[in-house]
């Protein structure tokens, strides 16, 4: 007698689909993060970054997307962390539920902000110039 096993898809899930983002911000932010380290720190070097170089990065659209990216990605995966190390204080399925919906608007507001900061960018400081 054979038995077949049926395709059957689990159904998603909060859980899961945190995991999965999980996977991916830390596959993602590899190559961002090594990439912003060796250009901000090796190439340009820390002590030559100020308001004019942020201002002239930031006006690039490419630049842009980057920051947001590693920003985004970022703080997503430390968010995500919160959110398993808090499961250890919050017990109930509601409390956690709510808590998770708490840190994913709190991540999408403060993400929101940060992208507005770069999109708006620093002006140059003509002062120093």
């Amino acid at each position: 007698m054979t038995t077949t096993t049926a395709n059957v898809k689990p159904k998603p899930n909060y859980e899961a689909t945190a995991w999965k983002w999980m996977r991916y911000s830390g596959v993602l932010l590899i190559p961002l993060v090594w990439i912003h380290v060796a250009i901000q720190d090796v190439i340009v070097g820390v002590h030559n970054i100020d308001i004019n170089y942020v201002a002239m990065r930031w006006a690039n659209v490419g630049w842009q997307v980057y920051d947001i990216l590693l920003l985004a990605f970022a703080f997503a995966h430390g968010m995500n962390g919160l959110r398993q190390v808090s499961f250890d204080f919050f017990t109930s399925e509601k409390a956690r539920k709510n808590l998770s919906w708490v840190i994913f608007i709190a991540w999408i507001i403060i993400s929101f902000i940060g992208a507005v900061a770069i999109i708006g960018g620093a002006r140059l400081n003509l002062l120093n110039s």
